[in-house]
């Protein structure tokens, strides 16, 4: 049953483990606005857009992982498409613990806040707002005081947590930082007894060759829409 629930990972996660982060009700779910625009609904449908307007303001986005190509009603504009991987780390192959030189790995805090959305928007690994942290642990790289890579934990349904936020600043990539803190990510996955998945852009050859490095395996796409309210 769990694994079906990843079939629908973000309504599932707001109607299971992150219920009490949930805006909305039957119809449809987001998590607040502060985390960020993933919403989800029970399937698709004409139903669920209504349920899902009254929580996004004019203007706004809502995410949304689709099984099938986007379906909007009068009201709804597709901002951004694409395809979806959902990868899952059955059996994980974790990098070995190396303190990168002259760095350091660590826990991040809500004072470090500011610094993953600066460096999320520079390099796009996903929504990312001041309160995402919120959802689990992240792990960061830090170089002369300044972050330079971070990873940690977004959507979690029962028996599974994603990997999530994971992103490098240009000037430190091909350091193998990002495969380092998803290592350190995963580590506590499992050691609660839960197994790792995430999600990426199937045209993202690189990141996918990376997450494979890592034991991750294809489960399955999704259609990806950020849509907005007009």
């Amino acid at each position: 049953m769990a694994a079906e629930m990843l079939d629908n990972p973000i309504w599932s996660a707001l109607t299971t483990e992150q219920a009490a982060l949930a805006v909305g009700g039957a119809g449809a779910r987001r998590y607040p606005e502060e985390i960020g625009p993933l919403s989800g609904m029970p399937e698709q449908s004409d139903a669920g857009y209504r349920a899902l307007r009254p929580l996004v303001e004019p203007g706004g986005v809502a995410v949304l992982f689709l099984p099938e190509a986007p379906q909007l009603p009068a009201g709804w504009t597709l901002v951004r498409g694409g395809v979806i991987a959902q990868m899952v780390a059955e059996r994980p192959r974790l990098a070995d613990r190396v303190t990168p030189n002259g760095a350091e790995v660590r826990r991040v805090t809500a004072e470090d806040a500011p610094e993953m959305v600066a460096l999320a928007k520079l390099t796009e690994p996903g929504p990312f707002r001041l309160r995402t942290m919120e959802l689990g642990t992240f792990f960061g790289i830090f170089q002369a005081g300044r972050l330079a890579a971070m990873a940690g934990k977004r959507l979690h349904v029962p028996g599974f947590v994603e990997v999530s936020g994971v992103c490098t600043h240009p000037e430190a990539r091909g350091r193998g930082y990002a495969r380092l803190l998803m290592s350190r990510v995963m580590e506590e996955i499992v050691e609660a007894g839960e197994t790792p998945f995430l999600h990426a852009f199937s045209s993202n050859e690189g990141a996918i060759r990376v997450y494979e490095g890592l034991g991750f395996t294809l489960r399955r796409t999704f259609e990806l829409a950020v849509v907005g309210r007009d």
